[in-house]
This record gives structure tokens, C-alpha cells and sequence, in this order.
């Protein structure tokens, strides 16, 4: 379970992160172009997939590039998400992705609706609900521009659904997922590398040396955050409900303790509310898996 505990923390520290860069007015879009170098770099060196399967004529190259052009879009929207919204509410959109992706398993991928699966995917309708209330008086603080925050927290939600249904479109193909996540991070760091330079050649946005330090760092949790779970899955191979629950559940509530604590971030009753079902839908979810 040690595994799994150090999944949660890297997950919440990448939100931690987010929190913090534009107090330290890193530039997101370089911080997630070097994070992806790095995250590459560690696939290759300490999980050593097989990219071999990538030369094979069903490569699911077309998901691949999806995946590289929606993994860096996403971190981008869930850095405005934690700015506008707060650790709490980003982190619960987050995970309860997941309904979406069950939804897209019922409907394109043919699997088994069960009672506890469609209670899970009831209730976690409603948490969304709950969360993108937004909290009376925190919303000058949230968001200093008037931008509403809800747009982004949706964006969140079905931008890490989309990021699951390709990923099980790849897993589909045959390809492993291993070498699958390290040809999606090399790809994404070689598009979002070309608009770096872009950008900096036109004038928009010099590279700065203190976003690769940051970008290393998130790098650095985003990679860790993946092989620590895929550990927790070997270590507890007869319990990958207990694996998936344990992860999103953690996520769910260390993210709420460290926005409240850490960051005084206000929560409305029906953020709390939403919150509550967040947890009980994905342990729903979680037990029909198992059956």
C-alpha cells in the first residue's frame, strides 16, 4: 500500500505545483514542455517498455498523436482550473473523469452495465454538480478577472476522460501501455517544444531557465505519480479495485485537506456535498468493478 500512498502524494503535489506557479510567474506552457522531456526520459530509463509493438502495421499511431496534443492541452487547463477553483474542486473533477470513461466503456467498448456501476455513475453526476458550485465570497480571490471557474472544471473532466477512452483504444490495438505513454510523452514534448520556440523567436515568450526547473520538477511528480501506481498494481494483483479506489479516493481527500489547510481555500455545502459523493461513487464504482 506504500506504493499507492506515494501515488496519492505525487498526484496532489502536481496540483500543489499548478497552485503555485503563478505566484512564482512561471511561464505554464514552457513548465509543461520540459516536464514532458523529463517524463519521457524516466519512461525509458527505469520502466524500459518494449517499443517494439510501435513498428507493428496496427500501431495505434492516429491515438498516440491524440494523445500528445490532449496530455499537455489538459495540464494546461487544470493549471487554470486549480488557480480559479482551488486544489479541492480541481481534484475532484479529476477523478471523477472516470464516469465518462465508464460511460464510454458501456457504449463504445461493450462492457457490462451493473447496478453498482450505474449507482456510482448517478451519484457522481450529481458531485459534479456540487463541485462547480462556486463558494459565495471566494470568487474575487479565485479569479481576479470575473472568469467563472466552472468552464475550466468541465474542461477537466472531459479532458482526462478523453485522455482515458485513448488510452484504452491503444490497449486495444495490442500496444502495451508503457511504451504507449512514453511515445505520447516524447511526441508531446516535440510539438509543444516547436510552439516554445516559436513563441520565443516571435517575441511572445522568452525560454527562461526557472520554467525548466519547474517543468523538471513536475516532470519529476508526473512520472512519479505513474510509477508508483502501476507498482501498487503489480504488488496488488488481485485487488485492482482496491488499487483503483485507493488512488482516486486518496487523491480526492488528501487534495481537499491540503486546499483547505494549506491554502485556506473556501468550500460552499454543496462543494462538500460533492465532495462526499465524489467518494462514494467511485467506491460504488469500485465494487462493481470487483464483482
Amino acid at each position: 500500500m506504500l506504493y499507492l500512498v506515494f501515488s496519492v502524494c505525487c498526484s496532489v503535489l502536481v496540483s500543489v505545483l499548478l497552485k503555485l506557479a503563478p505566484r512564482q510567474r512561471l511561464d505554464m506552457a514552457q513548465v509543461v514542455t520540459w516536464n514532458y522531456l523529463l517524463a519521457s526520459v524516466l519512461s525509458l530509463v527505469l520502466l524500459r517498455p518494449s517499443l517494439a509493438s510501435l513498428h507493428a502495421p496496427h500501431a495505434p499511431w492516429l491515438a498516440l498523436l491524440g494523445l500528445a496534443v490532449t496530455l499537455p492541452a489538459i495540464f494546461l487547463v487544470m493549471a487554470q482550473a486549480v488557480t480559479r477553483a482551488g486544489i479541492v474542486r480541481s481534484d475532484v473533477a479529476q477523478r471523477l473523469s472516470l464516469l465518462l470513461s465508464l460511460l464510454a466503456a458501456f457504449l463504445v467498448f461493450g462492457e457490462t452495465a451493473n447496478g453498482w456501476k450505474l449507482a456510482g455513475l448517478g451519484l457522481g453526476l450529481l458531485a459534479i454538480v456540487g463541485i462547480t458550485v462556486r463558494p459565495r465570497g471566494a470568487a474575487a480571490a479565485a479569479a481576479p478577472d470575473g472568469q467563472r471557474a466552472w468552464p475550466w472544471l468541465l474542461g477537466v473532466w472531459v479532458g482526462y476522460a478523453a485522455v482515458d477512452i485513448m488510452l484504452k483504444q491503444v490497449a486495444l490495438s495490442g500496444t502495451p501501455s508503457m511504451a504507449a505513454l512514453t511515445a505520447s510523452f516524447a511526441l508531446a514534448f516535440v510539438l509543444m517544444l516547436g510552439v516554445q520556440l516559436w513563441r520565443h523567436a516571435s517575441g511572445t515568450a522568452r525560454l527562461h531557465w526557472r520554467n525548466l526547473g519547474a517543468g523538471a520538477l513536475l516532470g519529476l511528480l508526473n512520472f512519479g505519480n505513474i510509477l508508483f501506481y502501476v507498482r501498487a498494481h503489480q504488488h496488488l494483483p488481485e485487488s485492482p479495485a482496491v488499487v483503483f479506489a485507493g488512488m482516486n479516493i486518496g487523491v480526492v481527500v488528501l487534495g481537499a485537506l491540503v486546499g483547505v489547510f494549506a491554502f485556506g481555500e473556501r468550500t460552499s455545502v454543496w462543494n462538500r456535498v460533492g465532495l462526499g459523493l465524489a467518494v462514494v461513487a467511485i467506491g460504488l464504482i469500485a465494487w462493481g468493478t470487483a464483482g
